[in-house]
């Protein structure tokens, strides 16, 4: 695929799926997910599907540490309703990287349901935040919040932006816009992946 170079250089995910290892699908069940696959998915490459991904990424290396992180094992809570604005983009995004599914997601195997993913990601939470993840073995959660002012648009993106919008500018100037998009995609990935201005997490402290 003829994606940009800077999808390979940004920081990768690695889980241990329980589920994986159970099914055979890896001895191990120690999965790596990377940037492409996030927009493999979302089926774009946006500020939105970075700062998804990158809140998971920090929300997990806090919640475990030095632990490798397990998919399935925690819950994702947002703030905000699923139909609303980019909620749906972050929750997709999530989804792939911890495992966490509304009531459409895998049920579980036998009658305790091991394994289930059902019901672990929730809508319009009471969070003072964009995004939570709490762990379900410990109840540790944090918040997270995106800011993107460290990684800002160019400057010049003010007067390309609504010719690209409104379908008038040429194949110049479309060009030139998805180089720019991308751009400020790998400013935030590669220079701000760990930076606390960019992705504000803090713990999580309500009960459960």
């Amino acid at each position: 695929m003829d994606f940009p170079d800077f999808f390979a250089d940004a920081p990768t995910v690695t889980l241990r799926d329980p589920l994986a290892a159970f099914l055979g699908v890896s001895k191990s069940g120690v999965i790596t997910y990377g940037y492409a696959d996030a927009v493999k998915l979302a089926g774009h490459s946006c500020p939105t599907v970075a700062g998804a991904y990158l809140m998971v990424r920090t929300g997990l290396r806090r919640l475990y540490g030095t632990e490798m992180p397990e998919r399935g094992g925690v819950e994702v809570h947002l703030r905000d309703p699923r139909e609303q604005g980019t909620t749906g983009v972050i929750a997709s995004v999530a989804t792939l990287l911890t495992g966490a599914a509304p009531e459409t997601g895998f049920g579980g195997i036998g009658p305790h349901r091991r394994f289930s993913r059902r019901d672990l990601l929730h809508f319009s939470a009471p969070i003072d935040g964009l995004l939570g993840l709490r762990r379900r073995d410990s109840g540790c959660g944090v918040i997270l919040d995106l800011d993107t002012t460290p990684a800002p648009p160019a400057p010049e993106m003010q007067a390309l932006f609504p010719k690209v919008v409104a379908g008038r500018a040429d194949e110049d100037e479309q060009a030139r816009f998805a180089e720019l998009w991308q751009s400020r995609v790998a400013h935030m990935l590669l220079e701000h992946a760990d930076d606390p201005d960019l992705v504000q997490v803090r713990e999580w402290t309500t009960a459960p």
